[in-house]
């Protein structure tokens, strides 16, 4: 009974410790890895572009809200 003691606990201990070097490895891999750059910042050029169009949009709606007549309730 002895001997299976030792045999089943030499297996754990190398059991534990081939896991705890995949965790390791997995961790220092992870950190050396180059992280992702993001989006580049939109230019004040862009910027303007999208609100005059959307404000050409607002107006365009607004105008059309004028010329339906108003919705009897």
């Amino acid at each position: 009974m002895l001997i299976y003691y030792a045999i089943a606990k030499k297996w754990l201990r190398n059991t534990v410790a081939g896991l705890m070097s995949l965790v390791i490895a997995s961790v220092l891999v992870a950190c050396a890895s180059e992280t992702p750059k993001g989006s580049p910042a939109p230019t004040v050029d862009q910027v303007r572009g999208h609100a005059d169009r959307t404000f050409e949009k607002l107006k365009q709606e607004e105008q059309e809200r004028a010329a339906q007549p108003p919705v009897p309730r």
